[in-house]
């Protein structure tokens, strides 16, 4: 692991950041890829603002460090948001909403409880098995859930008959918008489509907040894992000179 400072420019926090640099290992989404991470600690006395500015700058959080990609010959992975304010419920889209209008959501605090980690097991069995998730202990799920220095929550979906919990997502509140940092649904309910209707439910939480963002984390071309997420459109990427739409940046890589 090796390190160097850095900073966030002027319109970042003042702190001059140490980023750590990790060593090669398999790419879980490219076969036969390396992948390596560049990654920061968030400090609590400006971990907010800090994790704001990582954020649209392509860095994702995991407990208390922001991360993202740094692979040698490889830029695959690419930050992905949508920009709510010019998204619509087609047809598609609506139909996941109606089948799940039976579920109800609420925003709770940051605590774990066995209920979820119940329900993350019974997910990660069923969808990755052979992830790097796989083994997470309910110690482990505690600290992902918990050690956060920022605005973090747990948005739990119940069916509104017998109350049981059929999905949740762990968010993250930024200053523009909502970071999905992780979601986990019962894996039975395949017809309900819960992975899209989390996302979908998350936009209706940012437009009727006023935010402008849902920010889902890296998009990976050729990985059948990441696909799902070019489907919402419109869809902003995180390109060298800022964000830009999806279909411009495919045209200015000659991917169209």
């Amino acid at each position: 692991m090796t390190q160097s400072p850095g900073s966030l420019g002027k319109s970042g926090p003042a702190r001059q950041l140490r980023f750590y640099l990790t060593a090669p290992g398999p790419c879980p989404y490219l076969p036969g890829q390396q992948e390596r991470k560049v990654f920061t600690a968030l400090e609590v006395a400006e971990s907010i603002s800090l994790n704001n500015a990582l954020t649209h700058a392509g860095f994702r959080r995991s407990q208390n460090i922001a991360y993202r990609p740094a692979c040698e010959g490889c830029d695959a992975c690419v930050s992905v948001r949508i920009p709510v304010s010019a998204f619509e419920f087609p047809r598609k889209w609506a139909k996941i909403l109606n089948r799940n209008d039976d579920l109800v959501a609420n925003l709770k605090p940051a605590r774990a409880t066995e209920e979820h980690y119940s329900l993350l097991r019974s997910y990660l069995d069923a969808r990755h098995a052979e992830g790097g998730m796989a083994d997470m202990t309910p110690f482990d799920f505690v600290g992902m859930v918990e050690e956060s220095t920022v605005r973090t929550g747990v948005v739990e979906y119940r069916n509104r008959d017998d109350g049981r919990l059929t999905a949740a997502a762990l968010i993250d509140i930024l200053g523009d918008g909502i970071s999905l940092v992780y979601s986990f649904f019962d894996p039975d309910l395949v017809q309900r489509s819960l992975g899209s209707f989390v996302i979908l439910d998350a936009v209706r939480r940012a437009q009727s907040a006023g935010l402008a963002y849902v920010y889902l984390g890296y998009w990976v071309r050729g990985s059948e894992k990441m696909a799902y997420k070019a489907r919402f459109k419109p869809l902003e990427v995180l390109a060298p000179g800022g964000w830009m739409d999806l279909a411009v940046w495919e045209e200015m890589r000659g991917l169209r």
